[in-house]
């Protein structure tokens, strides 16, 4: 054989390969289109369109009085269907396409009406039927957007045409009132397999969260899906609303008061509870914490899951337990010496050096007597400890509070069974060490007291309705039905009073309403160190008004660097809120007229002149009726002068001396003058004498002290 018939034969045998597997492709293409291909087109489909869930919209949480805590906002991201108006009605397309393109540049305002009227036509070129125009549209924009060209359907002679808009929708949580009580309102994410639940949102997810439908959706390039139609399946359930117990007024105002003292004191961290006595509601409750910038945020809810030493908020327990076995009575005499008490290993110091030895449980209550406590539990207890500890345990301090949201601290109590029981235990349980409670459980434990016994537990969530309809209602759990005697109970909420009356938070005394609590200061143990970074808690606990409670309030403030007394450092915080509480509840207002002589005086209080029906009013509201009403002709002069009465006269110079600065503008106007101010105050001084006729439009200066 020569080389030319073997290079032929190479060649065809080559040809023969290529022509046998370009046969075997197309065989191939063959069975897949005609004998897999109903297969393979079901699979794509399987891949590219399927039901997709549609997320049904969360309930809404509101506070007590009816505002919106948190909501759900649609948002919507924007596509257009180039192809709504059939290929061979480009004419139709063509006239209304510019128009869209200038609807949506002067709407969006991200790109001019060129640029959008080149994608508007690539995309219809292209036969996109989903171009992605814009994210995060809400709800209101939406509605605005749907009106725009080619967006909704249109006529041109017999023909309809459907809309190109295609909106996904998709739900925002939002917290109308940002940073009020936002840990307590929470949230719930889920991340993978693991799913964190915090607050109401996350307790009560399966009402708020209804449930979800289903729609045929294909997807598109990038990953996302879109509606097919825009027909559901199944239609979605929205979730149930939660009616919370915090009030946004007492929330506010309680996260304010919180704020300032915690600026001013430079502490670390701290909170505030406020909590409806009768029904155990919480009203408000606030924390926050130092960050990184110095500047205080809410991290982390210190109120329910912060456990620590109560320190001598706990005294109160310790007494109404004495009180309770008749062990003692407040006029019972316990000698403190010279504030210090020895005890195996331990000598117990008291912060101050009393002014004499011999004190009675009253007194030493007053004076927060760390000895005095400690000397009377140990006195009395020291045989029987456990007689002690149960009581505690009867009243389920030693229990969580079994809370509506999520995250609650352990609290801690020892009884002689615990393995670190020692001989000092008992001695430092008497007055708030050796145990651990969050500031809800000590708030609870003050609350029972306040309620003549009766312990509840704290209510975040009231009642849960769907469709405006009551779906479940909730009533504080009973911890103890009666904490003690009614005997003990009396004579523990008269030596709370007499704390605040004339002991160590007098400072926090308001001639306005009574008040009953109990100071604190307690070291902060560290996990390593124990108590050797002296580091402090400073707290106050107690109700208003005393004599018939209807709030109570814990204040807890952490290693603080200006002091750490509870009085000066955790009481201002009750006080601002108290008083604040007081001025807008006027239903605490009841007995301010047996109370007026207290406040103001047994004389008339001095009024600025001014409208008369306004001076009317304030000082019948103060019980100063008689003035108003005067006969008698020997007090007539002091009754016109109590109350005179100034005549206006169009381009007379009125007499505006004595009046407030409001008052004095309104005469001056309304005489027809304008007026130029120096100082602040009430008017001592006017330019212009008054009843001096003079041109309208003049400008008098008006001197304040």
């Amino acid at each position: 054989m020569n080389i030319r018939k073997t290079i032929l034969l190479r060649v065809y045998l080559a040809f023969g390969l290529v022509v046998l597997g370009a046969i075997i492709v197309f065989a191939k293409l063959i069975h897949l289109q005609y004998v897999d291909g109903g297969e393979w087109r079901t699979l794509a489909d399987s891949l590219s369109i399927q039901k997709r869930e549609i997320e049904a919209t969360r309930g809404n949480i509101y506070s007590n009085d009816g505002s919106l805590l948190a909501t759900s906002v649609p948002e919507y991201e924007i596509r257009f269907d180039a192809m709504a108006v059939p290929a061979h009605q480009d004419d139709v397309f063509n006239a209304k396409v510019d128009s869209l393109a200038y609807s949506l540049s002067d709407f969006f305002k991200d790109r001019s009406s060129r640029e959008y009227l080149v994608r508007l036509k690539e995309a219809r070129a292209k036969g996109n039927r989903y171009l992605l125009l814009k994210r995060r549209v809400s709800h209101q924009d939406l509605k605005k957007i749907q009106s725009f060209p080619l967006f909704k359907s249109f006529r041109v002679g017999r023909d309809r045409f459907p809309g190109g808009l295609v909106a996904v929708r998709d739900n925002k949580r939002i917290l109308p009132f940002t940073n009020l009580a936002a840990r307590t309102i929470g949230y719930k994410n889920t991340k993978g397999v693991d799913t964190v639940r915090v607050g109401l949102e996350g307790a009560y997810g399966d009402y708020i969260e209804g449930t979800s439908g289903s729609q045929l959706k294909r997807r598109i390039a990038g990953g996302a899906w879109v509606p097919v139609s825009r027909e559901v399946d199944v239609a979605p359930v929205d979730g149930s609303d939660i009616i919370a117990t915090l009030d946004v007024n007492m929330q506010d105002m309680a996260q304010r008061a919180l704020a300032k003292q915690m600026k001013a004191t430079k502490a670390d961290e701290g909170s505030v509870i406020l909590m409806e006595v009768a029904t155990g509601e919480v009203r408000a409750i606030a924390n926050l914490s130092k960050d990184k910038d110095g500047e205080y945020r809410e991290k982390f809810n210190i109120a329910i899951a912060q456990g620590a030493d109560p320190g001598s908020t706990f005294k109160a327990a310790s007494y109404l337990i004495a009180l309770n076995d008749g062990v003692v009575d407040t006029s019972t005499i316990i000698d403190i010496g010279n504030g210090t008490y020895k005890v195996p290993a331990h000598t117990i110091r008291d912060s101050h050096a009393p002014k004499k030895s011999l004190v009675s449980v009253m007194e030493a209550f007053e004076q927060s007597s760390n000895v005095g406590v400690a000397k009377m539990i140990n006195t009395h207890y020291h045989k029987n400890p456990a007689k002690f500890t149960s009581k505690l345990h009867e009243w389920g301090l030693a229990q969580p509070l079994g809370l509506q949201i999520p995250g609650e601290g352990e609290p801690w109590i020892k009884t002689p069974q615990s393995r670190s029981w020692s001989r000092l235990s008992l001695v430092q349980m008497a007055y708030g060490y050796e145990m651990k409670l969050t500031p809800l459980q000590t708030l609870a434990l003050y609350n029972g007291i306040a309620n003549n016994g009766k312990m509840l537990a704290p209510l975040f969530v009231k009642e849960i309705r769907h469709l405006g309809n009551t779906k479940k209602t909730f009533k504080a759990r009973v911890m103890a039905e009666q904490m003690a005697s009614p005997e003990a109970i009396g004579k523990i909420q008269d030596m709370l009073a007499s704390v605040v009356e004339k002991g160590t938070g007098r400072s926090l005394k308001s001639p306005l309403y009574t008040s009953a609590g109990k100071t604190g200061t307690a070291q902060i143990a560290d996990a390593s160190r124990g108590y050797g970074m002296r580091r402090y808690q400073s707290s106050f606990v107690g109700y208003f008004p005393a004599e018939s409670p209807k709030y109570s309030i814990i204040v807890v403030i952490r290693n603080p660097k200006t002091g750490y007394y509870g009085a000066t450092t955790a009481g201002p915080v009750f006080k601002e809120l108290a008083d604040m509480i007081y001025a807008n509840d006027l239903s605490l207002h009841d007995n301010f007229a047996a109370r007026k002589i207290n406040v103001l005086g047994s004389t008339k209080p001095i009024s600025l002149k001014g409208a008369e029906y306004a001076s009317h009013k304030v000082y019948s509201l103060l019980g100063f009726t008689k003035e108003l009403t005067q006969t008698d002709e020997n007090e007539k002069n002091e009754s016109e002068d109590f109350l005179e009465k100034i005549k206006i006269q169009k381009g007379v110079m009125p007499d505006v001396k004595g009046m407030g600065l409001i008052d004095a503008v309104y005469a001056m106007e309304n005489a027809g003058y304008k007026t130029r101010v120096n100082g602040k105050g009430k008017v001592i001084a006017q330019s212009a004498e008054p009843g001096e006729k003079m041109k309208l439009g003049t400008r008098v200066l008006l001197e304040l002290n």
